[in-house]
């Protein structure tokens, strides 16, 4: 016994020796990572305290401890509600619809701007794509107002193949095509940001083992390319699906109206509506809670599958 106590005795002493040389060996990178920790535990790990109230019948005035706890009658409520199937089937849909086209989307352009061969093209190509992610998100949805309404350039140019001019978004079976549509326009640029930098990591050498075994340009994307970005590709899809029941109620909010709220009504707007309006903060708590354990669900199994069919996983 004495044996193994000194010998655990040695491994602490190693342990916090190894930390503290390690710690003054980069003292200048723990300090800059102060911030990051402060940043998640005020904004993200002190709030979970407040997902008690989606047990309570939660009072301002009595405040959380003083509430009355009433276990899981807020789940059941949402769970046995008639918006419960609409909301979470359009959160689906739209979601997956932007995983499906959105996805996919910032890798091939970024695949392109690589074989671009002229680079001063190529940041000309980059800067514009850029461009709508920095616009603030009011103006970006009263530009698509403007572009889907029967005299915007969209119906424009759908004129010329014969398509009748319309308001798209008085229409419910194209609100999800806009949604989409126009995420991409905004991101697809920013997106392929993490993409190019994959790219720019990847072996010359191996390009030019390729050139000498006959491969074209094509055949390098295919057989160089895009296995050298694959890792970076897995663990982007990986936080994606982790992100599934999440679309953000802002854009829903500023694009949706009394005609296709059938097909846009998501989890996040019923949220902010039974929140913010009705000020039921236990039920949108409970809701909003949901929605996380579903998330967070999604993210492992999508984890699990991603490291058991191949070698890319985030743990």
């Amino acid at each position: 016994m004495q044996k193994i106590k000194k010998q655990s005795d040695i491994y602490k002493e190693s342990w916090f020796t190894t930390v503290s040389k390690d710690f003054k060996r980069n003292r200048t990178i723990y300090l800059l990572l102060i911030p990051v920790l402060l940043y998640y535990i005020m904004f993200h790990y002190a709030p979970m305290y407040g997902s008690v109230i989606a047990f309570q019948n939660f009072k301002p005035q009595k405040g959380i401890l003083g509430s009355d706890f009433v276990g899981l009658m807020h789940f059941k409520n949402f769970f046995n509600s008639p918006f419960f199937g609409r909301v979470l089937l359009n959160t689906l849909r739209i979601s997956f619809s932007s995983i499906i086209f959105g996805f996919p989307a910032p890798i091939l352009l970024a695949l392109l701007l690589n074989e671009l061969k002229f680079p001063r093209f190529a940041k000309v190509v980059q800067n514009i794509t850029y461009m709508p992610h920095f616009i603030s998100l009011v103006v970006i949805c009263s530009l698509i107002r403007e572009f889907t309404l029967d005299t915007g350039v969209i119906n424009y140019i759908l004129g010329f193949f014969g398509f009748e001019a319309t308001s798209l978004l008085n229409f419910p079976q194209y609100f999800t095509t806009v949604y989409v549509a126009s995420g991409i326009w905004q991101e697809i640029g920013w997106g392929s940001i993490i993409y190019l930098a994959a790219l720019s990591g990847l072996d010359p050498a191996l390009y030019e083992a390729a050139t000498i075994d006959g491969a074209n340009r094509f055949d390098q994307m295919l057989h160089v390319t895009l296995p050298g970005i694959l890792p970076t590709i897995v663990i982007m899809l990986i936080l994606k699906l982790g992100q599934v029941l999440s679309v953000g109620y802002e854009k829903i909010i500023l694009l949706y109206n009394d005609n296709t709220m059938s097909v846009a009504d998501v989890i996040s707007t019923y949220v902010y509506a039974k929140g913010l309006l009705d000020l039921d903060w236990s039920f949108s708590s409970a809701v909003g809670l949901f929605n996380s354990i579903i998330n967070f669900l999604f993210l492992n199994v999508a984890n699990f599958i991603s490291k058991k069919t191949s070698e890319y996983s985030l743990w």
